[in-house]
């Protein structure tokens, strides 16, 4: 294609947005709400993943050692527990920082009245243990109560699977949320954009009657599809920009009720605006350049 008619084509594309303009504007407006639907289930989904997995972050595994236990073979026990695949972290908390925490609220009579001699501490040293998988920590604790020196082994397994339930439940219907919004937003635009195809019936056939071939014709409508997708995209990333900042505000700044019970906070619109600026374009551009050449399909067959 030579470089006169590629401008062509495109000027015509451009032209018509603005000669079909009312059509123009609601292949626009659908778009754009469509777009901030999606993007807004997404935000959602990904950030309600990211608590869910501070939370588990949170669980820990507690292993109380026999009380001979020597400091050799503690120093071993760490080196083991390390090496299993699920754990991802490993704190000692001896017997006496557990006597300093257990005393450090007591009145001077309390702790006196409290006092231990030299080596009868009667608290265990413990390793705090967290893991990488809680759907597999039953496994984990099985194999933590094989190691010699361990009198027991104290794992959350109920809060565990109750974490690893609503993660799924979650991030099942984060899908199906999308899944449908984007079945419904792509009924929708093909609907708006077949009526604005139909308003140029008259349009495509005579260019057909003329001898212009099938790509030839689609491609004006291509470029007007593409640069709605395009506006509608950008309009839906300023309106998503707002609205997130407003609830990230909301829910991170002045409510701490997820810094209580997740070490995660929800994403910074900063932190992933790249990635919703590019998902952004592409979906208005895909959407919006095939919805419209796909419309325009049922006037160009024989």
């Amino acid at each position: 294609m030579r470089i006169s008619s590629a401008g062509y084509l495109v000027s015509q594309g451009v032209k018509s947005i603005w000669k079909n303009r009312m059509t123009s504007f609601a292949s626009f407006c659908i778009m754009l709400v469509s777009l901030m639907l999606v993007g807004i289930s997404v935000l959602a989904g990904i950030n309600i993943n990211r608590i869910i997995m501070g939370i588990e972050e949170n669980n820990e595994i507690m292993v109380v050692l026999e009380d001979d236990t020597t400091e050799a073979q503690i120093d071993q026990l760490y080196v083991d527990f390390k090496s299993l695949a699920n754990v991802s972290e490993v704190t000692l908390y001896s017997r006496d920082e557990a006597w300093a925490d257990m005393t450090a609220d007591m009145t001077e009579e309390e702790r006196e009245a409290m006092q231990y001699d030299n080596g009868d501490n009667p608290l265990p040293d413990v390793f705090k243990i967290k893991i990488e998988d809680l759907e597999i920590m039953d496994i984990t604790t099985g194999q933590l109560s094989t190691f010699d020196k361990v009198d027991s082994v104290q794992s959350p397994d109920a809060y565990a699977d109750a974490l690893v339930s609503i993660r799924n439940i979650a991030a099942l219907i984060s899908f199906a949320v999308v899944f449908a919004l984007i079945i419904v937003c792509l009924v929708i635009i093909s609907n708006t954009t077949r009526t604005s195809v139909h308003s140029r019936r008259k349009e495509i056939y005579i260019m057909r009657y003329v001898g212009a071939t099938n790509t030839f014709i689609r491609i004006p409508f291509f470029i007007e599809g593409m640069l709605l997708g395009i506006l509608a995209a950008i309009g839906a990333l300023i309106l998503t920009r707002f609205a997130y900042m407003e609830l990230y505000s909301v829910l991170n700044d002045r409510l701490p009720f997820i810094q209580s019970i997740s070490s995660k906070s929800l994403y910074s619109f900063s932190s992933i605006s790249g990635y919703v600026t590019i998902a952004y374009i592409a979906a208005g551009v895909v959407i919006g350049a095939i919805g419209t050449t796909i419309s325009a399909g049922k006037y160009l067959k024989a």
